[in-house]
């Protein structure tokens, strides 16, 4: 028995793309991309990113419930893949899942008592006095004592239906749960008294919570450590207090900067990416996935633009790469008057003159060829002076501090964007 309860080692799970009749495969989607991390006995880990990112499919792949594409999960040392049927039985019963609408998972024609009971009938419990004694002790320990064990699910309410969820994964006392995104349909209030019963029954049960969720204030109010994905890869991971007060990753920091405060003085990072748009899940972006988003994309050394130039510029051009349909669409989504040139600087706040007279020379002409009714090409004089090392290279997880890596290239060594200290770090991401 080892300090390590659930060891996720370089996780793939790709779907494939198919069209027509005879659904012939013309991409991959690569939802959970070697992913990697442990969760420790009797730790809450957080499992945080935007929605679509993979967290979902990692925890379905946890339990086998998908087949995982490549890597392996260990249990208590063990890889589950070599688990026959009745060792694979026991496993599920040791890692319990509750899901986000605890009501897709109910039977109407059920009473919570036979909800609850039913992980006890099919392990084999046979007994209904003692799965009857069984299920009102677990309702008891997750607030629902003074309710009546033979209602049905549509008389509760939001919050209680998500603790008779509770109740039904911990009556198998696992050693794990799996909370995927158990208190985001939830108010405020509601959120928190679920969050504070799920911790009780952490410390009371010495269980591991894996949380999954977008929300990385609640990730922040629960969990020891956390891991934070984005486009199927973990971009950081570390001590929750850790990642939360000093954040390396800028996608980390966008999702700290969207958190709402009560405290008008307290400062936010900074949220103004280039895009609020998700790229492609089936067609994602070279080098570091962010990058067509990141406020902090890295010049190359040889640019000299200030920071408001350097992404207004870039922004235009990545803009271009996403393709429009066609040149009267590139006009249409384009403000201002006057001349294609004009619209394109003040659409992307981009000066009249810019500094760096190489950059100017290939806005100039990109615009000119866009003018002559060329899009495909456009893009072509701007990339070649402006192309950052975060379009051509795709960052490695690194430990900058430890326990706390990061895969961005700002934190390569060699690199002129590289911050020197974790102040100057997240100041660039607020400048």
């Amino acid at each position: 028995m080892t300090d390590t309860l659930l060891s996720v080692r370089n996780l793939e799970k790709h779907f494939p793309v198919t069209e027509g009749l005879l659904r012939r495969q013309v991409g991959t989607v690569k939802a959970v991309d070697g992913v990697s991390f442990d969760v420790h006995r009797g730790e809450a880990f957080g499992l945080v990113g935007e929605s679509g990112c993979g967290k979902s499919t990692t925890a379905l792949s946890i339990l086998q419930l998908e087949e995982p594409t490549g890597g392996e999960v260990l249990f208590d040392g063990e890889p589950i893949s070599d688990l026959g049927k009745r060792e694979l039985r026991q496993y599920r019963r040791q890692v319990q899942l509750v899901l986000q609408d605890p009501e897709s998972a109910f039977n109407d024609r059920m009473t919570i008592a036979e909800t609850v009971a039913e992980p006890l009938r099919v392990h084999g419990m046979t007994d209904s006095e003692r799965r009857r004694e069984v299920v009102e002790d677990t309702l008891a320990r997750v607030g629902l004592g003074d309710e009546d064990p033979d209602s049905y699910p549509h008389e509760f309410s939001g919050g209680e239906k998500q603790r008779i969820a509770i109740a039904r994964a911990l009556v198998l006392n696992p050693d794990l749960i799996i909370a995927d995104e158990p208190v985001s349909a939830l108010d405020g209030r509601t959120k928190s008294d679920v969050l504070g019963l799920l911790k009780e029954l952490q410390t009371e049960f010495d269980l591991s919570v894996l949380l999954i969720s977008h929300d990385i204030d609640v990730v922040r109010q629960f969990c020891d450590r956390v891991a934070v994905m984005y486009l199927g890869s973990l971009v950081e991971s570390g001590p929750t207090a850790e990642v939360v007060e000093n954040p390396h990753h800028p996608y980390t920091q966008m999702l700290l900067g969207s958190v709402p405060s009560l405290d008008p003085t307290e400062s936010h990072t900074s949220t103004d990416l280039l895009t609020d748009e998700l790229p492609d899940a089936a067609d994602l972006p070279t080098g570091c996935q962010f990058h067509p988003r990141c406020p902090s994309i890295i010049p190359p050394s040889d640019v000299e633009l200030p920071r408001e130039e350097w992404l207004g510029v870039v922004a235009f051009r990545l803009s271009l790469s996403d393709g429009y349909a066609s040149i009267d669409a590139l006009r249409q989504s384009l403000s201002g008057t006057g001349d294609l040139g004009s619209r394109v600087r003040e659409t992307f706040e981009i000066p009249p003159t810019l500094s760096d007279s190489a950059v100017e020379a290939a806005l100039a002409e990109t615009i000119d060829i866009l003018d002559g009714g060329d899009l495909a090409g456009a893009s072509d004089p701007l990339e070649a002076v402006t192309e950052s090392i975060c379009e051509r290279h795709t960052p490695e997880l690194q430990e900058i501090e430890t326990p706390h890596p990061v895969a961005c290239h700002r934190y390569d060594a060699e690199e002129p964007g590289a911050p020197e200290t974790e102040i100057e770090a997240n100041t660039f991401a607020r400048q």
